[in-house]
């Protein structure tokens, strides 16, 4: 059975907004990455709050000011998630 390596990649609100995300795209693919899977999301604060403290922990590394700000602007608009291989 051969292992299939998937990584994650998330386009945050500020490169939805600035209408960036084909170009992003276009890089990954001309880098020899495929598309598997992608979704436009706007995740509620409960979701962020689990991603970036239980996952990441960047309240218990980096504090509340920076935790804040992060969450912050990840709900500023939506968001585009890959999954690619």
């Amino acid at each position: 059975m051969t292992h299939v390596q998937r990584t994650l990649v998330v386009l945050k609100p500020d490169s939805v907004g600035r209408s960036v995300i084909g170009e992003i795209i276009s890089r990954f693919e001309r880098a020899g990455l495929h598309i598997v899977g992608m979704k436009m999301l706007r995740p509620d604060q409960k979701f962020l709050h689990h991603h970036y403290e239980t996952i990441g922990k960047v309240l218990s590394r980096h504090g509340q000011k920076i935790f804040d700000i992060t969450l912050k602007m990840m709900s500023t608009g939506p968001m585009v998630a890959l999954a690619l291989e």
